[in-house]
């Protein structure tokens, strides 16, 4: 384990109060945890914001499976980035729609790329990447 530091801040009171509340609506047990967890999300959108950095993600989409070749047309994409894609998971939501999760990781920029190809495809009613990270650099 790494060596810890500690470090002190000034900060309004009334912020304060309102982070205290919002940290223990959210469960933590101290500030510090609070505290990193925050500067390590910092950190993963400045990884993402390099688009040469290995990332990993999910791209979530809902979709009526009824709509003519959508189904193949998402398979599709999914084959011709076979690389990138890690998972899929398939739910069948009711007798209409789907809920797909693909796990995708890679480049930022071709992880994005590859998000904005699915969920751009017509007939997807829904779609959203979220981003995260391999992990490798954060404690």
């Amino acid at each position: 384990m790494s060596e810890l530091s500690r470090f002190g801040i000034s900060i309004d009171d009334r912020l304060l109060k309102r982070f205290d509340e919002l940290i223990a609506r959210k469960g933590y047990g101290n500030r510090s945890e609070a505290i990193r967890d925050l500067i390590r999300g910092a950190l993963v959108e400045d990884q993402w914001a390099r688009e040469d950095e290995q990332t990993v993600g999910t791209v979530t989409l809902v979709y009526d499976h009824h709509t003519r070749d959508l189904a193949d047309k998402l398979t599709e994409h999914q084959h011709s980035h076979h690389e990138a894609i890690i998972s899929a998971l398939h739910v069948h939501l009711d007798a209409h729609h789907c809920l797909e999760v693909v796990v995708v990781k890679g480049k930022a920029r071709e992880v994005r790329k590859l998000a904005d190809e699915l969920i751009g495809t017509k007939g997807v009613k829904h779609g959203k990447l979220v981003t995260s990270t391999t992990g490798t650099d954060l404690t």
